[in-house]
């Protein structure tokens, strides 16, 4: 998972793109001048963003970067391309964005380590850490962690989070996915820690039986967000404003927005979050920000205003 950058690595970034972006064009012109919005991200992260059995790159962190292209098209007035940039590390992100090599990275977590380096939009899902299990395991309780082998990928939230919840737990590192799902499988180690929603959509596309997730109630919750480089206000803002009218969408029922999210998420998407859970968290981040409308208003139902 979201691997953390060593300040000596963003200090070595920084020195390099600094000094070739300081007086360059800003994402929005270069998006403007291009017609092109470039994206970076992971091609087997389910439900987020990964390649589908028709060859295709789906998700719902696609389907909000298609929201995301269509509202540059509304002010830029012209057609949008995106060209996506495959990814293999999440440590990848935060350099390419710095550089310039990539306009934008979703499906990430905020932290203020991060948001020294980048910038990030409202969250747009919500997820947490819990922790795959067989499902005959007894593992649940921070209590029931101690001195049980927790796979873990190294200097991530994840991580820390587990340190926090039981300091008397073995952590185990892993470096991806894969690697850790094999580690349990094999009974190399007990639990594999990670962000509910991809351990949720992992166990979905191995079609496991065998696995669950523990416990009910996550150890941690935050937001999942885009990264886009520092100092781009109306990229950002036009990133914004076509998450939270998908969200307000959803809240108020609007058959486009709730059917693209329950594409993902909900009892007939792949990961299954209470609606009332998806609302409750749109509902927060919505308030937050003006209303928008979801229809163009007529002559008349303005006429008095």
């Amino acid at each position: 998972m979201w691997k953390k950058l060593s300040l000596v690595l963003v200090g070595l970034v920084l020195a390099i793109a600094l000094p070739r972006t300081a007086s360059a064009e800003t994402t929005m012109e270069k998006v403007a001048r291009t017609g092109i919005l470039t994206v970076g991200t992971r091609l087997d992260l389910v439900p987020y963003s990964y390649v589908n059995d028709q060859n295709e790159l789906v998700g719902y962190s696609i389907d909000a970067i298609n929201l995301i292209k269509k509202r540059l098209e509304e002010q830029l007035g012209k057609e949008i391309t995106i060209q996506v940039i495959a990814e293999e590390d999440f440590a990848e992100r935060i350099p390419k964005l710095v550089s310039r090599q990539i306009d934008i990275s979703c499906d990430t977590v905020f932290t203020w380590e991060r948001d020294r380096f980048v910038d990030f939009s409202v969250s747009y899902g919500i997820s947490g850490i819990r922790l795959a299990v067989p499902k005959d395991s007894p593992l649940s309780s921070p209590e029931s962690l101690a001195g049980q082998r927790i796979g873990v990928t190294p200097n991530t939230v994840v991580e820390q989070t587990i340190k926090v919840v039981q300091p008397q737990a073995t952590l185990v590192p892993v470096q991806n996915l894969e690697e850790g799902f094999t580690a349990l499988q094999e009974g190399q180690i007990d639990a594999l820690a990670g962000d509910t929603v991809i351990l949720a959509g992992e166990i979905a596309r191995r079609e496991s039986d065998a696995l669950m997730l523990t416990p009910t109630e996550p150890y941690a919750r935050y937001g999942v967000s885009c990264m886009v480089a520092e100092n781009n206000s109306s990229f950002l803002n036009a990133i914004d404003y076509a998450l939270v009218k998908m969200m307000q969408g959803y809240v108020n029922g609007e058959p486009s927005s709730v059917e693209m999210v329950g594409r993902w998420f909900g009892q007939e998407g792949i990961v299954d979050l209470p609606p009332e859970l998806i609302r409750a968290f749109f509902q927060s981040i919505i308030i937050t920000r003006e209303q928008i409308p979801l229809a163009e208003e007529s002559p008349a139902s303005s006429a008095g205003q």
